[in-house]
C-alpha cells in the first residue's frame, strides 16, 4: 500500500527533482478526495544541505527514517558525486537502501539517483534507467546493470528507475496509478497541470519536440483516435488521414511521440480500460469491445503484458473507491 514516502536527498541537491517529488507526494489534496500521504524529507548525509541553485534546507528527519517508509524515493544528485566511486556515497545510506528493498518496500530514483541505488547494489542483474546523458557512465559504474538510455522509466519491481527531470513525474504518477488507480493519478496530475500518463517505454527525447508549425503535427490524427478507440484500424487508414504515405506516417508518429503508433494506441486503450474498470460495472468482454480489444481473451492479454495484472484483478484492488491514508508530513527549510 502506498502511503509512507520518504525523498533522500544529498548535498547540492537539483532543485527542479526535489520540488517534483513533494508536488506529487507531499502536498495535500485529501479536501479533494484524494489520498493523503505521510510524506518526509530526509537528510542523506549530515546537514545543512544545499541545493544546486543555493537552497539551504535542513531536514527535519534523517537516515531512521527510511525504516518506515514503504516507498523511499532518492532525487538526482550532484556531478562530483555522479563522477566519485561507490564509498564516497554515506554507508548508512546505501544500508538503508538495501534493508528498505529487503523488507519489500520500493525505492524510486529520480534521474541521477539511480547511481546511488547503483553503489548499494541494487540494481545489479535489474534493468534501469536514468538521464540519456549519463547512461554510459552509468553501464560502466555498474556493469551487472542493463541500462536502456532510451525510456523514461523502467520498473524492475521493488526498484523503479527514472529519466532526467520531468521523467521523475512520469515516475511517480505512474507507481500511484499501479498502486492506487488511474482516477487517482490522473487528479493529481490534473491539478499539476500535467499530461496524465505517459508510457515508460516512450522515448527520453524525440527528434522533433516542437512542430514548425500548427499544421506540421498529428495532433488531429491522435485526437481522432482517442475518440474512436474502439474502431479497427490500420497504419495505412491513419496515414491516410494525416495525408502521408503509411511509411512517412510512421516516422512522423515516432518523430513527435517517441513511440510506435500501434503502441500508443494500445497504451490508450489501457488506460480506457482501466477507468472502465475502475468507473463502471460493465463485464469485461464490454470493457474489452468499447476499448477496442475486441474481447475478453485480448484484453486479458494485453492488461497482463502492460500491467502486470488481469482486468478482473484490476477492478477488484480500485473499484471499491480511494482510502484516505493519515496524516503527512514535512521538511523544514531555511
Amino acid at each position: 500500500m502506498l502511503q509512507n514516502v520518504a525523498l533522500v536527498l544529498l548535498d547540492r541537491f537539483p532543485s527542479f527533482e526535489f520540488g517534483v517529488v513533494c508536488e506529487v507526494f507531499g502536498v495535500d489534496r485529501t479536501d479533494d478526495g484524494l489520498p493523503g500521504y505521510d510524506f518526509a524529507v530526509v537528510a542523506g548525509q549530515d546537514g545543512p544541505l544545499r541545493s544546486e541553485h543555493g537552497l539551504t534546507l535542513v531536514a527535519a528527519y534523517g537516515i531512521e527514517r527510511l525504516e518506515a517508509a514503504d516507498l523511499v524515493i532518492v532525487s538526482a544528485i550532484d556531478a562530483q558525486l555522479r563522477e566519485g566511486v561507490p564509498g564516497e556515497y554515506p554507508a548508512p545510506l546505501l544500508g538503508a537502501l538495501r534493508a528498505a528493498v529487503a523488507r519489500g518496500s520500493r525505492v524510486l530514483s529520480v534521474c541521477t539517483g539511480a547511481f546511488v541505488l547503483a553503489a548499494a547494489g541494487l540494481l545489479d542483474g535489474r534493468r534501469c534507467t536514468t538521464h540519456w546523458l549519463h547512461a554510459a557512465d552509468l553501464a560502466r559504474c555498474c556493469p551487472g546493470a542493463t541500462v536502456d538510455p532510451g525510456v523514461l522509466y523502467v520498473d524492475a519491481d521493488p526498484v523503479i528507475t527514472s529519466a532526467g527531470s520531468a521523467a521523475g513525474i512520469d515516475a511517480c504518477l505512474y507507481l500511484v496509478r499501479k498502486e492506487q488507480g488511474t482516477k487517482v493519478a490522473n487528479q493529481i496530475a490534473r491539478r499539476m497541470v500535467v499530461a496524465p500518463h505517459r508510457d515508460g517505454g516512450q522515448a527520453q527525447f524525440v527528434d522533433r519536440p516542437l512542430p514548425v508549425s500548427p499544421a506540421d503535427t498529428l495532433a488531429e490524427v491522435t485526437s481522432w483516435l482517442e475518440r474512436h478507440l474502439d474502431r479497427q484500424v490500420t497504419v495505412a487508414e491513419l496515414a491516410a488521414l494525416a495525408h502521408m504515405s503509411p511509411r512517412t506516417f510512421a516516422r512522423r508518429f515516432v518523430q513527435e511521440t517517441g513511440t510506435t503508433p500501434l503502441r500508443w494506441l494500445t497504451g490508450q486503450r489501457i488506460l480506457l480500460a482501466q477507468r472502465l474498470l475502475e468507473d463502471t460495472g460493465q463485464s469485461v468482454d464490454q470493457v474489452a469491445s468499447r476499448a477496442g480489444f475486441g474481447n475478453a481473451v485480448a484484453l486479458r492479454h494485453h492488461f497482463r503484458a502492460w500491467r502486470g495484472t488481469t482486468p478482473a484483478a484490476y477492478r477488484s484492488s480500485f473499484r471499491a473507491g480511494v482510502r484516505r491514508p493519515a496524516s503527512r508530513r514535512s521538511a523544514r527549510t531555511a
